[in-house]
This record gives structure tokens, C-alpha cells and sequence, in this order.
């Protein structure tokens, strides 16, 4: 079932759109392109939140996976994001990516209807028999309404192929117990970050890397802290955590993945519009955002 390391900082690829709202299928292939030789990404992550999975039909969501499958040609894996708060859509979505030849799926809590633990378990363990993919297990309540608990996602940790999950939660408390329950584990459960700014204390904890979404525009510098702390130099690690934290806070000035969008539009990079409900950066967010990438060198002054 595992067939590689998933540590490292793997990109969650923003959906470049056209003027008129449909994929920019271009776009989409030169930023998994720039991100694999450019940036040197770990893994992509097709489908997830930053890639505005919410406004993508089930074809849109398909072919979007299939482009980023087809022009990675396995260089890197491709972990597609086929969750839903439906079990049968989220099934029916992960059977489809296993054919299009993902390397794993992220599984997002189901948001909205609010299920119990024993609802979470039974929603997970009903996705993960039907694929022979690895599953990752998004924890992010921020968004879902509804938190993982540290016992039930230490209980998923045991079915055969959930071998990890992207840790959004926000409490490194939780995570702590969790990285303590699983670490001697004998099959390896991979402890990924999902709240960026907190991808340096994760990695201290014993985490693995990251699903950032600043790693659009900070991959290098990001990828580096992570090799840096895996290679047993912490001190050099925090010094680019320090550093990077304003480009961080810049890139979360407004909601996920609105600030990034625009952030490769000034990078003159594909990304295009935004599908409704979310909008354009206000403009004074976006000076502040344009102010701190010059700052740091992303832009030019």
C-alpha cells in the first residue's frame, strides 16, 4: 500500500479559471509544471480547499485530477482531494481518482450535517474499503463544524490504508497526542500541517511535513525549513520559520485561497478569476499583500 515517503511540503494547486469561469486547462498544466521543476514540490494536491473544490461540478472535479495526473507523469504523487460530507459521493469520487491513477486521496471531515465520532468513524472506514488508495484524513473545523477528535482519528490510524492525515485543527495539544499514540506504531501514520503558520512547532513534534497553501508563493523556502528540520538542523529551520511568518500572515489576509490568487497574478503566474461566493481581495489587503512580497523579494519593487 505505501509505496513512497509522504514527508516533505507537498502544494494543494489552485484551479487557474478563465474570464469567462471555466478551467484554464493551460494554466492549470504550466503551474504543475513550475511547481514540480521550479519550486521542487513534494507532491500536488489537486481538489482541495485552495483549489475551490466547493465550486466544481463532479466533471470539473474529475478532469481537473486528470490534468494534474496526466502532466505530472509521476514525478511527484498526486494526492487528490475526493472527501465529501456525503459517504456515497465521497466514494463514488475516490473510485473515480483511483482510476485516473492518484497516488492517495485526502478524505475532508464531512462538514455541514455535523455527524457524531461514531458517525466520522463509520464514514471513513465505509471510504477506505472501497479503495485500494492510501487515504489522508483532513482535519480542519475551521471550515467543517465539526473536530476529529484525537481518540477517533488515533482509531483510524489502525485501518490498513489510512497511512495519514493533513492536521488543521489548531491545537497542537491534539496533535501531540495523536504523533504520541501512532509514532511506534508499526505501519507509519504520516503527521502533515495543514495550518501553515504552525508547520515549524508541527515538524518539532514530530510531524512530517505539509498541504500548505503558502507554498504556492514560499514552496523553495518552506521545503527547505522542512529538509532543514528532517536533516537535524532546527536552529537554521526556525530562522526561515521567523522569516517567513509575515509572508505567512499576508497570505491569509483574507480567505484561503483568495490572497494566493492573487499573490501568482502578481508573480505572473496562471490563476485567473474566482468563482463566487468568494471576491477579490479589498484593496487595501491587497497593497499590504503587494507590499510584503516586495519586502521579501517575491516582486519586484
Amino acid at each position: 500500500m505505501q509505496i513512497q515517503s509522504w514527508a516533505g511540503c507537498h502544494i494543494p494547486i489552485i484551479t487557474p479559471f478563465k474570464d469567462d469561469l471555466s478551467i484554464d486547462e493551460a494554466g492549470l498544466r504550466k503551474l504543475v509544471n513550475y511547481y514540480i521543476e521550479e519550486v521542487g514540490c513534494d507532491g500536488l494536491v489537486p481538489c482541495g480547499t485552495t483549489g475551490e473544490s466547493p465550486t466544481l461540478d463532479n466533471h470539473e472535479h474529475t478532469r481537473v485530477i486528470e490534468i494534474v495526473v496526466d502532466e505530472t507523469k509521476g514525478r511527484v504523487p498526486v494526492m487528490a482531494g475526493t472527501g465529501s460530507n456525503s459517504t456515497k459521493e465521497a466514494i463514488e469520487m475516490t473510485k473515480h481518482a483511483e482510476d485516473l491513477g492518484v497516488s492517495a486521496s485526502l478524505q475532508v471531515c464531512p462538514y455541514y450535517n455535523r455527524p457524531t465520532q461514531d458517525g466520522l468513524m463509520k464514514h471513513f472506514e465505509e471510504i477506505a474499503k472501497s479503495t485500494k488508495l492510501p487515504l489522508f484524513i483532513y482535519n480542519i473545523p475551521s471550515r467543517t463544524a465539526r473536530l476529529i477528535e484525537a481518540k477517533t482519528m488515533i482509531a483510524l490510524s489502525q485501518m490498513d490504508n489510512i497511512i495519514g492525515m493533513k492536521d488543521a485543527c489548531g491545537d497542537l495539544a491534539i496533535t501531540m497526542e495523536i504523533i504520541r499514540a501512532t509514532r511506534m506504531s508499526p505501519k507509519k501514520f504520516y503527521v502533515l500541517c495543514g495550518e501553515d503558520a504552525l508547520t515549524y512547532p508541527m515538524l518539532a513534534l514530530g510531524g512530517d511535513g505539509g498541504i500548505l497553501a503558502v507554498a504556492h508563493v514560499i514552496g523553495k523556502e518552506y521545503r527547505e525549513m522542512i529538509n532543514l528540520h528532517r536533516s537535524g538542523k532546527a536552529s537554521e529551520a526556525l530562522e526561515i520559520h521567523y522569516k517567513m511568518l509575515p509572508v505567512v500572515k499576508a497570505l491569509f489576509i483574507e480567505t484561503n485561497p483568495v490572497p494566493v490568487k492573487e499573490a501568482l497574478a502578481m508573480m505572473g503566474l496562471p490563476s485567473g478569476k474566482l468563482r463566487l461566493p468568494l471576491v477579490p481581495l479589498r484593496p487595501e489587503n491587497r497593497e499590504t499583500l503587494r507590499n510584503t512580497l516586495t519586502q521579501f523579494g517575491f516582486l519586484k519593487g
